[in-house]
């Protein structure tokens, strides 16, 4: 059984792989350890080898976790990058670093009202839903402009680009297709936008397919941690 600092150095190696095979430097590919569900002793396993970045889905899980880490660790970066209920804004926009998951001018708006004055804009990515079913969570395509002009003109929040989570595809053509709308949009809009520089897209299973689709960062998760365990999860 590997370690997680073993498991890092594999997808590590594994994103340089990708990159190396699409003609892309790696360093253009940021790697977020996708950390919910998982206790405070297997992150900083994680820390002790050297990573820095973290994504939270749980906002409570998440901020008991910063909560924990940021008098230990302070140069951590925390990431919320699950489905936002308009009731839960204030934590979020009071801990954590980066939200992936705005999709509605209302969750936004909350986000920068409730804001702490003494922290940096939260650096905020706008969800797409990529394959347009009504049950999933992101802004539609026909939306994506009109919402970004609405962010931009919020003064504690700063756009920093686009995330999807596509619907789970077998093979390595199919994976590209599915990223190929949110990746020719994402330079669509970066045109006149000089701090749009992430493309938030690519899980374990389809990490290879996001980084050809210029992914600039890959949420990884199972591959670092192992399979999660929800049966002790009480918020949902």
């Amino acid at each position: 059984m590997c370690s997680i600092r073993q498991n890092l150095e594999q997808v590590t190696s594994q994103i340089d792989n990708a990159a190396q095979k699409c003609g892309r430097d790696a360093s253009g590919v940021q790697l977020l350890a996708v950390s919910k569900t998982k206790p405070i002793e297997a992150i900083a396993e994680a820390i002790k080898a050297g990573h820095r970045q973290f994504g939270e889905n749980y906002v409570q899980e998440g901020v008991d976790k910063i909560t924990h880490f940021r008098p230990l660790q302070p140069d951590l970066e925390w990431h919320f990058i699950g489905p936002i209920q308009s009731n839960k804004t204030r934590p979020i926009a009071e801990h954590f670093d980066w939200v992936h998951s705005i999709d509605r001018s209302k969750v936004a708006r909350r986000l920068s009202e409730q804001r702490p004055s003494d922290m940096p804009p939260l650096q905020v990515l706008i969800q797409i839903n990529t394959s347009g079913e009504a049950s999933k969570s992101g802004a539609g395509f026909d939306d994506v402009r009109a919402l970004a002009e609405e962010i931009e003109s919020m003064p504690n929040l700063t756009l920093r680009g686009l995330m999807c989570i596509p619907q789970p595809e077998e093979n390595h053509e199919a994976q590209m297709a599915a990223f190929a709308p949110l990746s020719t949009l994402f330079e669509e809009m970066k045109a006149n936008r000089p701090q749009f520089d992430t493309l938030s897209m690519g899980m374990s299973g389809d990490m290879d397919a996001a980084i050809a689709s210029k992914s600039t960062m890959v949420r990884i998760g199972t591959a670092l941690f192992g399979a999660r365990d929800y049966s002790q999860r009480g918020e949902k």
